[in-house]
């Protein structure tokens, strides 16, 4: 099984930054974490779900036109954590943040990411 948990989500005004972490677990996971694309989507109220980035175990990235050069994804492999830094956050970022795994060489379709995250909220004040 592969279980994620988000973390790190919150309030801040238009301009800042957040990073948000996911911590990867389970048998499944562990025994082949290095398969795994971990991906971010976010979901504004009212809106669909929409692919943000993701980050191949191998380290290789894909953003979103709407968030490249303001945010960065990384991980790390020894704590099986992956993060996405946000910086310079426009109110237009304000949604849910899932975090996803799948063996899906980088998709950014959300169909391809059998395992979801609770979500943590990040809401950009103007």
């Amino acid at each position: 099984q592969v279980q994620l948990v988000e973390s790190g989500g919150g309030l801040v005004q238009a301009g800042g930054s957040l990073r948000l972490s996911c911590a990867a677990s389970g048998r499944t996971f562990l025994s082949y974490a290095i398969s795994y694309t971990m991906g971010w989507f976010r979901q504004a109220p009212g809106k669909e779900r929409e692919f943000v980035a993701a980050i191949s175990w191998g380290g290789g990235t894909t953003y979103a036109d709407s968030v490249k050069g303001r945010f960065t994804s990384s991980r790390d492999d020894a704590k099986n954590t992956v993060y996405l830094q946000m910086n310079r956050l426009m109110p237009e970022d304000t949604a849910v943040y899932y975090c996803t795994a799948g063996t899906n060489g980088g998709s950014t379709r959300t169909y391809d990411y059998p395992h979801w995250g609770q979500g943590t909220q990040v809401t950009v004040s103007s």
